[in-house]
């Protein structure tokens, strides 16, 4: 019988390294991460979720200010985690850079995951559908029929059919939650020569059957707008988190 992925094993990419500009002027002098959330930085909210699912292995992927969030953090052993820094460089790269940049602190399988978005799911199942799947990559889907943000994602009896942030069309009830595993071999064509967004990755991976899917019924709260954070405020808050 094959043992399954020991999940305190799999690092998570955490991409944390946008301008915020939505939340200005909150994050003029602070990065988006940093935003205090129901008392706390909001990235202590991710970490303590990610924690209590098992990971221990956290790459944040930084740019804006982002020398805040390593001095907060640190090393993570005061959480119990191991946590490790890739910085955008001199010219911003997009999402596929961000994590083509940090791939050699990543290994053979990871998570990849918004530094702005609360997603309280089971990662440990979500791990091991991936595991024996035997796809190069999985994204978590949730059907969100336009209620939270636009439908990119045809999804039917448990197959990935169709994503595409650009060309959506009626037929796309789901939406990428925001959570998503990849191998290495994936991640390594994304180029390094230009900028480079995940969607273009996924849209691809998904056309040629290489990426699954998995559906997650609790909804997303994120932090993009001031509307969203007062939204996420009052979740976290009325957890006790």
């Amino acid at each position: 019988m094959a043992v399954s992925m020991d999940i305190s094993t799999v690092p998570a990419a955490l991409l944390a390294g946008g301008m915020a500009t939505r939340l200005r002027p909150i994050t003029e002098t602070i990065p988006k991460a940093m935003v205090e959330v129901a008392g706390r930085p909001f990235v202590d909210h991710q970490l303590d979720l990610l924690r209590r699912n098992g990971i221990r292995r956290v790459v944040m992927c930084l740019g804006y200010r982002g020398q805040q969030l390593e001095t907060h953090v640190g090393d993570g052993s005061t959480l119990g985690m191991d946590v490790r820094y890739a910085y955008d460089g001199e010219k911003l790269m997009g999402t596929g850079g961000a994590v083509r940049r940090a791939l050699s602190l990543l290994g053979d399988v990871f998570w990849v995951m918004y530094g702005d978005s609360y997603m309280d799911i089971d990662y440990g199942t979500v791990l091991d559908h991936f595991d024996h799947s035997g796809a190069d990559a999985l994204m978590t889907v949730l059907r969100n029929a336009n209620r939270w943000d636009t439908s990119n994602v045809v999804f039917r009896d448990g197959k990935l059919l169709r994503y595409d942030k650009k060309n959506r069309t009626p037929d796309m009830d789901y939406i990428d939650y925001g959570v998503a595993l990849l191998r290495r071999r994936a991640a390594e064509r994304i180029p390094t020569d230009r900028p480079f967004d995940l969607a273009e990755l996924y849209t691809s991976l998904v056309a040629q059957g290489r990426m699954v899917g998995y559906q997650v019924t609790n909804r997303f709260y994120e932090i993009g707008t001031p509307a969203a954070l007062d939204e996420t405020s009052r979740y976290l808050a009325s957890k006790g988190r």
